[in-house]
């Protein structure tokens, strides 16, 4: 699929219905979500940053988010949105700029958090927020294609304010042009049953917290359109790489490894997920 083919089938995918949008970290987990039927993918920072030995937040640079995005789109046929935590910077102008380099690399989309990448993860204030969307938003638009900017109101799964705050941060993003609007982990469906009531542009859930209790399903009627799974599927191998190895050096047992993958089916995926162009 050429470029121009997978921006506009991303953007198409935010206007009717709900999909699932896998979080790989490498090119053969990204074939495999390929081959497995994905439509989209996104980066995940903080899956990106494992695999670098580096821990989340703050972990990875603009220049090798970048690159790792680039890996991935060479990867498979699929659109790739990426996840670059707060742009990057603190102003306006860096968000910006990072929207510019991220529409050059050839990403169909970016998501934009609203809070800074020092200890405690401070929120930026609501109307410095608004701008680097705003920002943000005026950047993607002068790529002149498609291209899905979502802003994020990480506060509340951060503990930084309320989500009274947190809608009242989706709003003004929303009205400053955001494309796909984002708060991570609300402390329950009702709290999302909320979010989703209180604006009208397209809004994405993540698979973690008490929302890994619905289904698809259940999160299409109440509305959402994208499902992300964040670092979650990144999380679930390291802890099978956790719990293989304190069984193997600590009680000698290797019953862990009976959820191994066969070899050949593995090889299968990659065939089948990988870049045709």
């Amino acid at each position: 699929m050429r470029l121009a083919e997978r921006h506009e089938a991303f953007a198409a995918l935010h206007r009717a219905g709900c999909f699932v949008i896998p979080n790989p970290w490498d090119r053969g987990s990204a074939r495999m979500m390929a081959a497995l039927g994905a439509k989209a993918l996104a980066t995940s920072s903080a899956a990106h940053a494992f695999t670098l030995g580096r821990p989340d937040m703050g972990g990875v640079s603009r220049d090798e988010a970048l690159a790792h995005a680039a890996d991935l789109m060479a990867a498979t046929d699929l659109p790739v949105s990426g996840d670059f935590e707060n742009g990057f910077g603190d102003a306006p102008e860096v968000v910006a700029e990072t929207v510019r380099l991220a529409g050059e690399a050839g990403l169909s989309g970016i998501s934009v958090e609203d809070t800074g990448m020092e200890p405690g993860h401070p929120a930026y204030a609501f109307d410095l927020a608004v701008e680097r969307v705003r920002a943000g938003v005026a950047a993607a638009r002068a790529l002149g294609r498609p291209f899905v900017f979502c802003a994020r109101a990480d506060g509340v799964m951060n503990g930084t304010y309320d989500l009274a705050e947190g809608i009242r941060r989706l709003q003004a993003f929303e009205a400053a042009g955001a494309d796909l609007l984002y708060l991570p982990v609300p402390p329950g469906r009702a709290e999302l049953a909320q979010v989703l009531a209180s604006v009208t542009a397209p809004v994405n859930a993540l698979a973690a917290g008490p929302l890994k209790a619905m289904n698809v399903a259940e999160l299409a009627a109440m509305g959402v359109r994208r499902i992300s799974t964040g670092s979650q599927i990144a999380r679930a191998a390291q802890g099978l790489i956790r719990d293989a190895t304190r069984a193997m050096l600590e009680e000698g047992s290797f019953a862990p490894l009976a959820h191994a993958a066969p070899g050949d089916e593995i090889d299968a995926l990659l065939r089948a997920g990988r870049a045709r162009g």
